[in-house]
């Protein structure tokens, strides 16, 4: 109680939920180190399945817009990870896709290449799985306590503003911790009446330029006369950029944020934090950008260099295919 008698002000609540994703995200929201102690200190953390026990129906019984922040990442691949989405929705004044997953789809987003028949063909009937029964997910299963309702498998992924609302996008794979942390410090000055949110809509905790303005490396006018892997080179120059060198590397369609860790250690970028600012789709840019620097104008060689990407699809849309122009390949 306070000093007049009168009740203390309650913590603003804080809130955040794992879709269908790695995991990756909570880990790097635990990688903030001493800070995380800010976030306990300002927050009352209401619900985090995977740091506490937390409930559905406990959620459900809070009052709408009751909770200040949620963070949510991960993917929409079936009915649970939407039915949460539009409760956290509902429950949170501030509603922030946190990480690749929840923004583009990421990983699990290249499922949305496959059919449903064929994503369990997969996973149920390969010949790396032990299924001799030939089983099958299905939607509810009997059990001596009762009905088991398991959440139903949809066609394709879909990311969470395909879903919902959201007021914030926070990109990475997972979001660098750094930057989670200053986005903690922007929403802790926010309480204290120092700082305001930034326009809903806006992309918070990364630049709003390209890896390649933040890559040291050295660029001079790009001609490539083949694609090569890492693993075929003899040696990488490690001053010259990569692409130079033939190794695809997505820096100049990836936004900036991440500081070019990847190429900073030998390593292409692959585009883990997300279109550039002003990209309406990410792999018709780094297409384009890979078409403006071929050097040749025959057609047949261009088609041998281009030949050296083994994987176009993985290689383009690698974090970006739900959210992308293309969206879904097959659906069935």
């Amino acid at each position: 109680m306070s000093h007049n008698g009168s009740k203390p002000t309650e913590k603003p609540k804080f809130a955040m939920y794992w879709a269908s994703s790695c995991g990756g995200c909570e880990i790097a929201v635990l990688n903030i180190g001493p800070k995380i102690l800010d976030v306990d200190a300002a927050f009352d953390v209401v619900f985090w399945p995977v740091a506490m026990d937390a409930k559905y129906k406990d959620v459900e019984a809070m009052d709408d817009g009751s909770i200040l922040l949620t963070l949510f990442n991960g993917g929409i691949r079936n009915d649970e990870n939407e039915r949460l989405a539009n409760l956290l929705r509902r429950k949170s004044q501030i509603l922030v896709a946190f990480g690749s997953c929840a923004i583009e789809g990421c990983i699990p987003g290249l499922a949305n290449f496959s059919s449903q028949d064929q994503i369990f063909d997969a996973v149920y009937a390969s010949v790396s799985t032990d299924n001799a029964g030939g089983i099958r997910p299905k939607t509810h299963t009997t059990v001596p306590e009762g009905i088991l309702h398991i959440p139903e498998f949809y066609p394709v992924l879909k990311t969470l503003d395909q879903v919902v609302d959201v007021d914030y996008y926070m990109p990475g794979c997972p979001p660098e911790s750094h930057q989670i942390a200053t986005v903690i410090d922007l929403v802790l000055a926010v309480l204290e009446g120092k700082a305001e949110l930034p326009p809903k809509g806006a992309v918070i905790g990364a630049g709003d330029s390209t890896c390649c303005d933040e890559c040291p490396r050295q660029r001079n006018v790009k001609k490539i006369t083949k694609f090569v892997r890492i693993h075929e080179m003899d040696a990488i120059d490690p001053d010259l950029c990569l692409l130079e060198q033939g190794i695809l590397c997505n820096g100049m369609a990836t936004r900036s944020g991440c500081g070019a860790l990847c190429p900073q250690h030998n390593a292409p970028c692959i585009g883990c934090y997300g279109p550039a600012e002003g990209v309406v789709d990410y792999g018709a840019r780094i297409m384009s950008a890979l078409a403006s620097v071929i050097d040749s104008r025959d057609p047949d060689e261009i088609e041998r260099i281009l030949d050296g990407i083994p994987d176009p699809a993985g290689s383009f849309y690698r974090f970006n295919l739900a959210h992308s122009l293309l969206r879904t390949g097959k659906v069935g």
